[in-house]
């Protein structure tokens, strides 16, 4: 479904990604490991339209790397960010409701507010309140459920267990799976690595901008030396 080749990027000159290739398949969690400035948040940014790259992004067959971000967005990439990026002052019902924004006109575009309440019955219950009033843990599942008013056929999520309880982390990755389920292909970015390859299919090893290693998520998951030698573990 996604086809990353040869993709390079810098933050001032300074070089983030380096050549990295990949793909991600259809219907699939795809997990992106690695230790802290491997450049995970960075290939999240580089596939959603957010800064210059060189090489190849494509969805199927349509080129990614060449459009602006909102183009991006509309070919259905959505892209949870690190940090949930709410609107804070308005209420859940208009965050949710600017997430079909892209898609005004159409008269189904407020049709995934079923999934969403669906998966997160709190937000349902807290329509009127104002986002910046929500929990840490309310506020990541906004954050989803924005990106799912897109309708996405790839949804990206940079760190969605950030500064949560262990059991609302627990709630977020069932909702991952679930929205898997629904169709969604998903690609994860997640510090804890445990959780993020036990529910993914695939993953991808990043150190200092590169691949270093791919395939099944549970064989990366028990190899020993590769826990050690690039995950810190």
């Amino acid at each position: 479904m996604l086809r990353l080749e040869g993709v390079s990027a810098a933050y001032r000159g300074l070089p983030a990604l380096r050549g990295i290739s990949l793909e991600v398949p259809a219907g699939a969690i795809v997990a992106v490991v690695g230790a802290n400035g491997a450049g995970k948040s960075t290939l999240l940014k580089a596939i959603a339209g957010l800064l210059p790259v060189s090489g190849r992004i494509a969805l199927d067959e349509t080129r990614l790397d060449r459009m602006a971000a909102w183009r991006v967005a509309r070919h259905g990439v959505a892209l949870v960010p690190e940090g949930r990026r709410l609107f804070p002052r308005l209420p859940v019902e208009d965050n949710l409701r600017l997430g079909a924004y892209a898609r005004r006109g159409q008269p189904d575009r407020f049709a995934p507010l079923s999934l969403v309440f669906d998966l997160f019955p709190r937000l349902q219950e807290r329509l009127a309140q104002r986002a910046e009033t929500l929990s840490g843990g309310e506020q990541q599942m906004l954050a989803i459920g924005r990106a799912l008013m897109t309708q996405p056929r790839l949804l990206m999520l940079d760190e969605p267990s950030q500064g949560l309880m262990p059991r609302l982390v627990d709630d977020i990755l069932a909702a991952v799976v679930r929205i898997r389920a629904g169709g969604v292909t998903v690609l994860l970015v997640e510090q804890r690595l445990a959780e993020a390859l036990s529910i993914a299919d695939h993953a991808h090893v990043l150190q200092t901008g590169r691949v270093v290693m791919s395939g099944p998520a549970a064989a990366i998951a028990a190899d020993s030396a590769v826990r050690r030698a690039y995950l810190g573990l």
